[in-house]
């Protein structure tokens, strides 16, 4: 969808550039949240065009490996896992029971994640494939974020930390078509209603109705850049009926779970977040122009200023945390190898990582990182870096990269 690349944000990270590039990924449509939530979506193709986020760079391909030295293979042939299967299940009738990948860290504080084969009307996720994601992730992190329900991801992901018996909280996700059409939220109200039924809240940690509503509403209605503007509010309205339904969802089932919204950063609109328990912020300074080395600074200053403050100031003070934040690897094409500041390779992911994973844990901010796998999906229909922000590769084998190792 066309969208007005020209904006005056400023690089928090004082390179003098504007972050008109990352707003860019963000108002065409909002690329990696946007590519799960658009499970939610009836079309394939109207999920993607609304719920797939804009992302365009790409990765040079050099790779850093653990030694520290660079190759020129792509990253869907590298392999640096000890374990070639690091979900490995011991035992075929105890899913509790899987082998640990001594590559794989605790320190992320959370991770986004679609599972493969989940995006709507295709629903080909299986429980098989989501319990062998989970005994992963709960070698990452303690927290996972989703962002529909559709395609029974409530369900799938609830049942796996059952059989798996993890320490994990499960931020669950129902998407929300900003055509002003409730068919996908209903759709998926049925889904949710019946997970939190068969599997009460011990294990969810909040339910984030909408990802990226705000974005794709102005886009989609020649609404500009600025979310509390009259068209935003229009929109805002809209969406403040699905979060206020799914509340009274909750009450009528005698629950109480944190009811949050997601948005690219700059895209909040206010009369939301006043609705809302919790905001989370898609933050991606890959798409600010800046460097991997300095990405994590201006990430912690863009979230603080743009998202953490303005929240602060409102009557019910919704809890911010980072939707999304990563950086990519690789690239479809060589066009888009850099983003003007750094290139998309695994070295430049390192570098990120290490500058933000133990840092951020230690200012006690809450972040989810983008993601936990690539998927060939995004990079076969989007291209660019779009499929290429996994710490795996898509057959779940960690990159050339050492994890932080900082538990929380």
């Amino acid at each position: 969808m066309a969208v007005n690349r020209d904006n005056s944000y400023t690089n928090l990270s004082g390179n003098g550039q504007t972050s008109s590039a990352w707003l860019e990924k963000q108002q065409s449509g909002s690329r990696k949240s946007k590519f799960i939530l658009i499970g939610a979506l009836v079309g394939l193709l109207a999920l993607i065009a609304i719920g797939v986020g804009v992302g365009v760079s790409l990765s040079n391909k050099n790779r850093k490996s653990n030694g520290g030295s660079n190759n020129n293979s792509t990253s869907g042939n590298n392999n640096n896992s000890s374990n070639p299967n690091p979900g490995h299940q011991n035992d075929p009738n105890d899913p509790s029971n899987f082998t640990k990948d001594p590559n794989l860290k605790q320190s992320f504080y959370g991770m986004a994640y679609t599972p493969n084969g989940a995006l709507y009307p295709n629903c080909n996720a299986t429980l098989q494939d989501v319990i062998s994601d989970v005994q992963i992730m709960s070698q990452l992190t303690k927290h996972v974020r989703l962002y529909t329900s559709d395609c029974d991801l409530s369900h799938l992901i609830l049942e796996a930390i059952k059989q798996t018996k993890v320490d994990m909280m499960a931020t669950l996700g129902v998407y929300v078509s900003p055509d002003g059409d409730y068919t996908a939220y209903e759709r998926q109200r049925v889904v949710l209603e019946d997970a939190l039924k068969k599997y009460g809240t011990d294990h969810i940690a909040g339910i984030t109705v909408g990802n990226e509503y705000m974005l794709n509403y102005l886009t989609n209605n020649g609404g500009g850049e600025d979310p509390n503007s009259a068209v935003g509010n229009k929109g805002a309205d809209q969406l403040i009926v699905n979060i206020t339904d799914t509340r009274n969802l909750l009450k009528s089932l005698g629950l109480s779970v944190p009811v949050g919204n997601s948005d690219a950063g700059s895209y909040f609109n206010t009369k939301v977040l006043q609705a809302v328990d919790y905001g989370m912020a898609n933050v991606h300074p890959w798409f600010a122009h800046t460097t991997s080395l300095a990405g994590a600074q201006w990430t912690w200053d863009f979230f603080q200023e743009t998202n953490v403050n303005p929240a602060a100031l409102l009557s019910n003070k919704p809890e911010m945390s980072i939707a999304e934040v990563g950086w990519p690897t690789a690239s479809k094409d060589a066009e888009h190898a850099t983003n003007g500041g750094s290139p998309a390779s695994e070295q430049d992911l390192q570098t990120f990582m290490d500058n933000f994973v133990c840092q951020s844990n230690a200012k006690g901010i809450k972040y989810y990182f983008f993601e936990l796998f690539d998927e060939k999906w995004k990079d076969d229909i989007y291209g660019g870096v779009e499929g290429h922000w996994g710490l795996l590769h898509q057959n779940k084998t960690l990159k050339r990269i050492t994890l932080p190792d900082c538990p929380i």
